[in-house]
């Protein structure tokens, strides 16, 4: 997937975002979180326990999308997601956050949802 560096720009700024993932039933799950994107591996990280809603949905492998919002500008990005919990994948993921946010809290319980983006949508580049 191609990005200009107006998009790349924008998904470097710190912005909060939107998780959406599906429940069991279908329905959808909307939560802010921090989110970092990896342009070269192609997938959106977003760190958090792991027995939260949006671990557990996303843990069953369905689809998920991010949307990060600053005045008229906006993107999301959508994929099927997944759950890491190695060490390797927790620590990656957590320096990321840190270099667009802050340092993460301590967490013994964090995981990683990760989205394989495959579509992309909004006007910020």
């Amino acid at each position: 997937m191609d990005h200009s560096e107006e998009f790349l720009a924008f998904w470097r700024e710190r912005h909060l975002c939107t998780l959406t993932t599906l429940r069991p039933d279908g329905s959808p799950h909307v939560v802010p979180v921090g989110a970092t994107y990896d342009p070269a591996a192609g997938v959106v990280r977003v760190i958090t326990s792991g027995g939260s809603r949006k671990a557990r949905n996303a843990r069953r492998g369905g689809r998920a999308a991010v949307c990060q919002v600053d005045g008229a500008r906006w993107s999301t990005l959508e994929g099927v997601a997944r759950v890491l919990d190695d060490a390797e994948s927790v620590a990656d993921a957590e320096r990321r956050y840190a270099q667009r946010y802050r340092q993460p809290r301590v967490n013994p319980e964090r995981v990683v949802i990760e989205i394989a983006v495959d579509r992309r949508l909004g006007n910020a580049g």
